[in-house]
């Protein structure tokens, strides 16, 4: 493209502390959240005729850890398609060559509120199950690509007000995984499972833990496992849960091993103490879901030992989540990721950089030749394979977002979810 032609096609607005560089394409932009990976404002898509959401990608090439997460973020935005993953609506930079590309901009959908926000609802059992279930859509996408995302958490969830849920990002990279007796906390761990904190191996089921851990805190409006960092979470979740058993402690590395079985040792609770009817929504006589089966839930979710923890499929077939059952979300075609090494791969920043420019210009190629037309999958929210139905009644009174990928609120107020029976 003409240099001069392609200067003309932008215009550069500050944006909080930031200056955005933007196509012309997209006006009216407010900051509405960031975090380490960048900052995200909302804007007027004026080519789709509806609000998006623009993630400026923060110093991508500032060292190698930052520029493999922007290019394994671009990849993966770019390869999967599904209702309950944030879609990728387009990618730009307003630099005209290789030797002057600093900025990557990611155009997203745009969400009504981050799960952060929805945590401090009082949910019914509808709500409850219907948005599990979404999460655990995505996930099993996710999954079918090889992708085990290990750092699920409320900030990175955003839902609309139809209660519509997608997964914003795509967790730890596999080299980016610590241990026990290595960092304090960088970024919240809350949600992370066991065999990530101790830095054991993991299987898909790690993002079953996750989910526990958030279906716990909007039951109990509270994060479960707040610990300050890796050692005090660890001994948050054996203080409720108990010491697991000698079979479990077996499969730790040596170092960390002797560390846990120096800890005081602990029964737990049981699940009926930790989660009492009294936190629960009252049962639902519309679709038969009640507390006993969401409690049930979280004593397979919660489980230690992952060996022995439930799968994602096992999970999608449980009686508090199966009422929503859709072989067309559940069985979504596989993403294909051409790059199997993705995680693994290292390079110096420049090269990093040359890769992540040949994926912008990829997608520009794309969009000129007609391939991408505007979004990934972005359909209306699922309706319930029983007799329970989620309805969109009103419009949720909050200020829309795409949450930060840190766990700081955004600036924008919750309102209340609309979906009702």
């Amino acid at each position: 493209m003409n240099k001069n032609k392609r200067e003309k096609e932008f215009y550069s607005v500050d944006v909080g502390d930031s200056t955005f560089t933007v196509l012309k394409r997209y006006q009216n932009l407010r900051p509405i959240g960031s975090g380490a990976q960048g900052i995200v404002c909302s804007a007027y898509d004026n080519n789709l005729e509806r609000n998006v959401a623009i993630k400026k990608l923060s110093r991508p090439f500032q060292n190698q850890t930052h520029a493999k997460r922007a290019y394994r973020e671009l990849v993966l935005m770019k390869c999967v398609n599904h209702k309950n993953i944030i879609g990728l609506l387009n990618v730009f930079t307003p630099q005209k060559t290789l030797e002057e590309f600093q900025d990557v901009y990611l155009v997203m959908e745009l969400m009504d509120a981050n799960l952060c926000q929805v945590i401090q609802m009082e949910l019914d059992h509808e709500r409850l199950s219907y948005l599990l279930y979404q999460m655990l859509c995505g996930i099993k996408h996710l999954h079918a690509a090889g992708i085990i995302h290990r750092d699920l958490k409320p900030s990175n969830i955003v839902v609309k007000s139809d209660c519509t849920l997608k997964i914003l990002d795509f967790g730890l990279a596999r080299t980016a995984a610590t241990g026990l007796l290595m960092t304090p906390y960088v970024v919240t761990r809350y949600y992370r499972a066991p065999e990530v904190i101790l830095g054991m191996g993991y299987q898909a089921n790690v993002d079953i833990w996750s989910v526990g851990c958030i279906l716990a805190e909007m039951v109990r409006h509270k994060i479960l496992f707040p610990g300050r960092d890796y050692i005090d979470q660890w001994n948050k979740v054996i203080e409720q849960l108990g010491t697991p058993t000698q079979e479990f402690l077996l499969k730790l590395n040596q170092s960390v091993r002797t560390y846990v079985e120096n800890r005081p040792r602990y029964t737990g609770y049981s699940f009926e103490k930790l989660f009492p009817d009294v936190l629960f929504p009252a049962d639902s006589e519309h679709s038969k879901l009640k507390a006993s089966q969401a409690r049930d839930l979280l004593s397979k979710m919660l489980v230690i030992d992952a060996s022995k923890r439930i799968s994602v499929d096992e999970a999608l077939q449980h009686p508090y989540i199966n009422v929503w059952y859709d072989p067309a979300e559940v069985e979504a075609p596989s993403p294909l990721i051409t790059d199997k090494q993705l995680d693994e791969r290292e390079h110096t920043v420049e090269e990093w950089k040359e890769l992540i420019y040949k994926e912008v210009l990829d997608w520009e190629e794309r969009m000129k030749n007609g391939v991408i037309r505007g979004a990934a999958v972005i359909n209306g929210s699922p309706q319930p394979s029983s007799s329970s139905s989620i309805n969109d009644v009103s419009s949720m009174s909050t200020e829309p977002t795409v949450a930060s990928d840190t766990d700081s609120s955004l600036e924008a107020s919750a309102g209340p979810l609309s979906c009702c029976r």
